[in-house]
């Protein structure tokens, strides 16, 4: 009877406790961006300083607990041929996924339409935070996507490696 009941309190535990690490994953530590921080940059091919272009219909979430968590999509009506040539272009991007429940990020479809050329990405700020840089990803139609990828410097820092000297000094 004491092995019945002491199995029975072990599986419930268990079960409070995946279910509550599932909720804290997926839904526990994410954010709605607060409108003020409702804006898109993208680095300048001449001052290679992040400049702010025109957005609108922008939604965001973001969470404390990891500084690649960030996903926002947005409208632009800036054309792919002034973005291209006024702004720098990010080689080698890949989409991070978002939560489910953040409708209008589908991190797949975005990767694949960057592969193939039906998207392009651009370098949004680099070193965001240290070792992060948020990448913005525009289509043709204007619908633009953002999220954060770790750096080469954001590499070597989190896996214990020496820093780079190239790499910004900075919170480490």
């Amino acid at each position: 009877m004491t092995g019945k009941i002491l199995t029975i309190a072990i599986v419930v535990c268990a079960l409070f406790a995946g279910g509550a690490m599932y909720y804290l994953q997926v839904y526990g530590y994410y954010y709605d961006v607060p409108e003020a921080e409702h804006q898109v940059a993208l680095t300048s091919v001449v001052t290679e300083e992040p400049e702010v272009i025109d957005t609108y219909d922008f939604t965001a979430i973001d969470a404390d607990s990891s500084p690649i968590r960030y996903r926002a999509c947005f409208k632009t009506d800036s054309s792919i041929a002034m973005l291209t040539e006024t702004y720098k272009i990010y080689d080698k991007p890949e989409p991070l996924l978002a939560p489910k429940w953040f409708e209008c990020f589908d991190a797949k479809t975005i990767g694949e339409d960057l592969e193939t050329g039906a998207a392009v990405a651009f370098m949004g700020t680099r070193n965001q935070t240290y070792g992060i840089d948020r990448i913005v990803a525009i289509y043709p139609d204007g619908r633009g996507y953002v999220w954060h990828e770790v750096n080469e410097c954001g590499d070597k820092n989190y896996d214990g490696s020496p820093v780079d000297p190239s790499c910004p000094k900075g919170d480490k």
